[in-house]
């Protein structure tokens, strides 16, 4: 779900404080593009989000959750960004968020 090797690779290039500063950053904006999502948006927008949300969690190591958002971001392309199951990744994402800080500190230790 989170991949750990890749956290620890950022926090190392950026520095403890910077770091914090970086997931701070990434959970504010991916909680508004999450807002804009559940609004009415069209395919182009909905393909947009998906992306940037796929992008921002693999930088993060939020694997699951960006390979879930690829896969919206595919199926928006093809026209079809209502047959995404943006619970389904919603949930992942707020599962992938609780494993990220609850062990946090034992994997970046």
């Amino acid at each position: 779900m989170i991949n750990w090797s890749r956290v620890r690779l950022l926090r190392d290039e950026l520095g403890i404080g910077e770091f914090d500063e970086v997931v701070q950053v990434f959970l504010d904006e991916v909680q508004e593009t999450i807002d804009r999502l559940q609004k009415d948006t069209n395919r182009i927008e909905f393909e947009q989000n998906m992306h940037f949300l796929k992008g921002s969690a693999l930088n993060l190591g939020f694997d699951c959750f960006s390979k879930l958002c690829q896969d919206g971001e595919r199926i928006a392309a093809v026209g079809k960004a209502g047959d995404v199951d943006l619970p389904a990744i919603l949930k992942v994402y707020e599962e992938s968020r609780a494993k990220f800080f609850s062990e946090k500190d034992v994997n970046l230790t």
